[in-house]
């Protein structure tokens, strides 16, 4: 079993930054993809970040050049450092892993862009 814990939600003006934690616990972090999802009301959740067990990120287009996805081995935790926050950024954040062929996700975490 593997649990994920997020955190850093919260209300942001548009132009302002956020940094979600997602810490794991379980399974084996070093040799798992670690992602990031949203979903807005209304709306399929869809994949925003991952990285890969080297480091290596992958964004979706809506992001790229304002998120930053990094990995902390040694602390189990993968962040998403969220800059130039717009309104449709607004949703909640999931953290996500497979481990054995299972899926995992995280409770999720509101962020919520709005003057």
């Amino acid at each position: 079993q593997v649990q994920l814990v997020e955190s850093g939600g919260g209300l942001v003006q548009p132009g302002g930054s956020l940094r979600l934690s997602c810490v794991a616990s379980g399974g084996s972090f070093r040799r798992q993809i670690m992602r990031w999802y949203r979903q807005a009301p209304g709306q399929r959740r869809d994949l925003v970040a991952a990285i890969t067990t080297s480091g290596e990120p992958v964004y979706a287009d809506a992001v790229k050049g304002r998120f930053t996805i990094s990995r902390d081995d040694a602390r189990n935790t993968v962040h998403l450092q969220m800059n130039s926050l717009k309104p449709e950024d607004t949703a909640v954040y999931y953290c996500q892993t497979r481990f054995e062929l299972v899926t995992f996700w995280g409770q999720g975490t509101q962020v919520t862009v709005s003057s």
